[in-house]
């Protein structure tokens, strides 16, 4: 594969390499260096509502692969490691309640909150039991309606999330309400990469996406860089379209944004809508296979249908055809880096550069 170098400078830089699309090498060391470091929406701590709950998961099935599991004891919520620390049997096979975590292999106990309690036969074991045979904790936090974990944080969420908070934070997340009827899960034939490239640039938006197009000014569509992300502001195109009523104070007050779109890399989008939130989790289930869920939150049902956030479904049929296109085109031959629109794809470029630091 070509080096995975990106130029900071966008008006001379090149894209990544057609074969970084589809090369399962480079996949291994993205699972390791970038999603095993990165934060991931975790549904799973919801679903441990009374102490003695024990709910297992695995996190990012086809990419990461990690078997892990909720608990809830004395009202705390927590994510272990569900691999048992003597022979690496699941600890916990089907959602619980009871008093302690305990493997049907060769019945080693765990507290609820992962402290080793007993085993049989190891009364002559020197240095046993030590830390290392507790359940290993996952880091856990939470923003708005939303849970998240890391295996290995490269920040903490609060500093990941700052900018985006500092712009959507003031929107009322507390009043948010889960809308499962709207979840959605769609698989295709793609990089993940590919997926995120077209999500983090306007320029395609009158090519692709007429209705959209039709509800947002795409001449004054704004990108804005963050540590850990982007944030895409995307404003009515008239003045009687649905846009947000922002509060006193906020930095776009007096605009009539029509929807924040942001990014935290690598691969989370919280749309906000004058209606809610909707969630979009890119998960990569290969090198050229992509599954996305959307899921939704509420604040008003009855503007779903109207504006920037109305017609999401049609607006994922019309970026899958584009991206499984692409996918087909990054395999020929004759595929060549491209280049960055200075004004339209900074949000790509800086993806691209996020890459390539955490590859190193």
């Amino acid at each position: 594969m070509e080096p995975f170098d990106i130029d900071p400078d966008i008006r001379r830089a090149r894209s990544l390499p057609p074969s970084a699309y589809g090369d399962a090498a480079l996949f291994a060391r993205l699972r390791e260096r970038v999603f095993a470091r990165s934060w991931q929406w975790c549904p799973e701590a919801a679903a441990v509502p009374r102490d003695g709950d024990a709910a297992p998961f695995t996190l990012l099935p086809g990419c990461l692969d990690e078997p892990l599991v909720a608990t809830r004891a004395r009202g705390v919520v927590g994510i272990l490691s569900n691999v048992c620390t003597h022979r690496g049997h699941p600890v916990v096979a089907c959602a619980a309640n009871a008093a302690s975590l305990r493997c049907r292999y060769h019945g080693r106990r765990f507290g609820l909150d992962g402290r080793f309690l007993s085993m049989p036969e190891f009364g002559g074991a020197a240095g046993f039991p030590s830390t290392d045979d507790d359940l290993a904790a996952v880091a856990l936090a939470r923003w708005g309606p939303l849970d998240f974990v890391s295996l290995s944080p490269a920040a903490p969420l609060a500093e990941t999330l700052a900018q985006i908070d500092a712009r959507v934070g003031s929107l009322a997340l507390d009043r948010l309400a889960r809308a499962p009827g709207a979840d959605r899960d769609y698989e295709f034939g793609a990089s993940w990469m590919l997926y995120c490239d077209n999500y983090l640039e306007g320029l395609h938006i009158p090519f692709v996406h007429p209705a959209l197009n039709d509800a947002i000014g795409y001449d004054d569509y704004r990108t804005e860089l963050c540590p850990w992300g982007t944030l895409q502001l995307a404003f009515a195109r008239r003045a009687d379209d649905v846009a947000f009523a922002l509060p006193p104070g906020h930095p776009d007050e007096g605009t009539r944004v029509a929807a924040f779109y942001a990014w935290v890399f690598p691969n989370m989008m919280l749309n906000f809508y004058p209606w809610g939130l909707s969630l979009n989790v890119v998960q990569p289930v290969g090198a050229q296979r992509t599954r996305v869920l959307f899921r939704a939150w509420t604040w008003d049902e009855s503007l779903r249908a109207k504006g920037a956030g109305g017609g999401l479904d049609q607006v994922e049929m019309e970026d899958e055809a584009v991206v499984v296109a692409s996918q087909q085109g990054m395999r020929a031959s004759l595929a060549k880096r491209g280049r960055y629109s200075p004004t339209k794809e900074t949000g790509v470029h800086h993806f691209h550069r996020l890459l390539a630091a955490s590859l190193g």
